[in-house]
């Protein structure tokens, strides 16, 4: 008789732990819009508003990672149950790393207020921001759901963030050739483009594990984009 009680323990915990994961998303979800709209807008009240609300996402990767523990030590769960804990484990890590991310776009916003504007810089980050976003509400989504085909359109999606990081690249190097002045203010944008493409990797990697989780099966190699390693930038003009 004790078997299904335990079952049934487990299956409570770990949906309590998947609520807060989808809670701690929706935290993330609102430091990625609120840091790219400060960003473009020069906000820099509302940049240090993200840069504190990042604690509350820290602190709710740290309770998750306590509920996962008590869960290991009390339900010691077997295979596919254990498979779906350390899913929900490096969800969870993948999220706080999302939020620093965020944090560190807001950062940024006072040097770059401070300096010269580079027009159109800060509409095409948040653009960009605004696609890694809607791959995150899309990956929760499937994650809630199981929902296996959305999660694989959120991994099929990763190469546009790819492509989109590459025209900004170049955007910015262009910049940087034309007047120098710009180069200070166009490294700062770089790396923020830089760092949201790497947002676009790290929902990848959690719709991966939203795969994982449903089947059982690991997702194939992942179509990318052109890397910015090797983007074909000239290095001055002709004579």
């Amino acid at each position: 008789m004790s078997k299904p009680h335990i079952l049934s323990a487990f299956d409570e915990d770990l949906g309590r732990i998947r609520e807060l994961i989808l809670a701690m998303g929706g935290r993330v979800e609102e430091a990625i819009t609120l840091a790219s709209r400060a960003l473009e807008t020069r906000d820099e009240e509302l940049a240090a508003e993200v840069v504190r609300a990042d604690k509350a996402i820290d602190a709710m990767e740290e309770e998750i990672d306590h509920k996962v523990v008590l869960l290991l030590a009390l339900r010691q769960p077997k295979a596919q149950d254990l498979r779906a804990v350390i899913a929900v484990m490096k969800m969870a890590a993948d999220l706080e790393r999302l939020g620093d991310y965020a944090k560190n776009m807001a950062k940024r916003v006072p040097v770059l207020a401070a300096g010269p504007q580079i027009e159109g810089a800060g509409g095409a980050i948040r653009r960009q921001a605004r696609q890694v976003n809607q791959m995150l509400k899309d990956m929760l989504d499937a994650f809630a759901r199981q929902d296996v085909p959305l999660a694989e359109d959120v991994i099929a999606r990763d190469a546009e963030i790819d492509h989109m990081t590459n025209a900004l690249f170049r955007e910015f190097i262009t910049h940087m050739m034309e007047d120098p002045r710009q180069i200070t203010a166009c490294l700062h944008y770089t790396f923020i483009a830089k760092n949201v493409e790497r947002m676009g990797d790290l929902i990848t990697g959690a719709a991966e594990q939203v795969v994982y989780l449903a089947t059982g099966r690991k997702p194939g190699e992942r179509v990318k984009g052109e890397s910015t390693a090797t983007l074909d930038v000239p290095l001055g003009g002709e004579d």
